[in-house]
């Protein structure tokens, strides 16, 4: 099956993005190639782009603490396991802990190095980051990988506390899926809403029926438009029945 998410508001979109980004620095990261570091490294700028948001922190703060309550009301309900609510809540106070200790703005770190800025100054242009523009970066990419490995990790690290934030608040968002098994004959499929205020929807598809679903929605209205890819790949309305999982997703 394949997950297709979609998120119903900027908070979730950025979040979305951030771990995404941190999934591909975690896998470049860990290959031994120049060219896979260099990705990396690429991805690390992304991520500086994407945090630098004022408000991402104490965003983040919130919502763990307001996640912590919610899920301390559950400790005197005999059909919770106690041992995962308290697994759960020892994460959100470690990640709130980690992070509230972060001081300064997001990735102060990287923009105070002034080699790698200038790198980040030339990758923005196409092909800028040749050995002749950065005579430097071509000599750092020829270190041996395990010496790469440990630079990327060391300039990765003060985002761990954003990272795990991140992770922890996404995963108790899709585990609190309304989750559904449907079926629709005529390409698309609607469903009202009622003016609840849902933070993602997910569509799983089995990839063999060459659907791809196209969300959008507001407080009202749950509109999926399904499309096929011919051989120039482009979209066109997909013809046929479609089966699917939907699921609401809301913290």
């Amino acid at each position: 099956m394949i997950l297709y998410e979609y998120p119903l508001n900027e908070r979730v979109r950025t979040l979305l993005r951030l771990e995404d980004l941190f999934e591909r620095l975690e896998f470049f990261a860990g290959q031994e190639h120049p060219l896979d570091h260099h990705v990396a490294l690429v991805t690390l700028f992304e991520i500086l782009d994407v945090a630098g948001r004022a408000d991402l922190k104490s965003d983040l703060l919130q919502e763990l603490e307001r996640q912590r309550q919610t899920l301390l009301a559950f400790r005197n309900n005999p059909e919770v396991s106690v041992e995962a609510l308290d697994r759960i809540l020892e994460e959100i106070d470690d990640a709130a802990r980690e992070l509230g200790a972060v001081t300064g703005k997001t990735g102060q770190h990287l923009r105070d190095n002034e080699w790698l800025m200038s790198i980040r100054s030339r990758t923005i242009i196409a092909g800028g980051a040749c050995e002749f523009d950065l005579p430097s970066y071509h000599a750092w990419q020829h270190r041996h990988h395990e010496a790469r490995q440990r630079d990327i990790a060391a300039w990765a690290a003060p985002f761990k506390p954003l990272y795990d934030s991140v992770s922890i608040v996404l995963k108790l968002l899709r585990e609190s899926a309304q989750r559904s098994v449907l079926s629709t004959h005529q390409g698309s499929y609607q469903q009202p809403l009622g003016g609840k205020s849902y933070q993602m929807v997910q569509v799983r598809l089995d990839p063999a029926t060459g659907a791809i679903p196209e969300i959008s929605a507001n407080r009202y209205l749950l509109w999926i438009r399904f499309t096929s890819q011919d051989g120039d790949l482009r979209p066109r309305p997909f013809e046929g029945s479609v089966d699917f999982e939907l699921a609401l997703c809301n913290l």
